[in-house]
């Protein structure tokens, strides 16, 4: 529905709760008590990210406010390397902060300060957005905070272990490592459609 332009993310993760509460009701096992831990599980989520994003945007307005981004920048400007070596030393640092920071904590933090550096190196923010989605995606199911890892020990049964889940997902992150880098190395990869 997203892709055919038919909902929007928000209308078309409304439609995925709908339908598993028509799973839930169909599979009798719909209970006062499970939409309550349900909804109190979704407030709490929803809470964590909402104040990750304010203590990010107070972070980074007072950041910006202090010179911290013109200090940042005109530093990695100065530096005598070649400019793809800024930008690995950038998919380092989203790396690193992606094991323990929610994505949009990541985004809020190191964005407003990456994206000019990213255009003042002459490359393209649509080119660095698509790389920081991919970094994302890595943090996703890197160890010791991916969420994915969490939701799969959700619903896998009691003998697997969250150890079993991590080192099961390591050549995934492996795939998508190499994807990261096949998109720095080769951006035509990333940017054929909008060029």
């Amino acid at each position: 529905s997203i892709y055919g332009g038919v909902a929007s993310v928000t209308e078309a993760a409304a439609m995925g709760v709908f339908g598993v509460l028509l799973a839930v009701v169909a599979r009798g096992e719909f209970s006062v008590k499970t939409l309550h831990q349900s909804l109190g599980q979704t407030l709490t989520t929803c809470g964590m990210i909402i104040w990750i994003g304010i203590g990010a945007a107070a972070l980074v307005g007072v950041y910006n406010l202090m010179g911290g981004n013109r200090f940042i920048s005109g530093m990695i400007m100065g530096l005598d390397v070649a400019p793809i070596v800024i930008i690995l030393v950038m998919m380092a640092i989203l790396l690193v902060l992606g094991m323990f920071l929610d994505w949009i904590g990541v985004a809020m933090l190191t964005l407003p300060i990456f994206v000019p550096i990213v255009e003042q190196l002459g490359y393209s923010p649509i080119w660095f957005g698509i790389l920081f989605a991919v970094n994302m995606q890595v943090s996703f199911l890197s160890p010791p905070f991916g969420p994915a890892a969490f939701y799969l020990k959700g619903v896998a049964p009691p003998e697997v272990s969250l150890k079993d889940i991590f080192v099961s997902l390591l050549p995934f992150i492996a795939l998508q490592l190499c994807v990261l880098f096949a998109l720095l190395f080769w951006p035509n990869l990333a940017m054929w459609l909008v060029g």
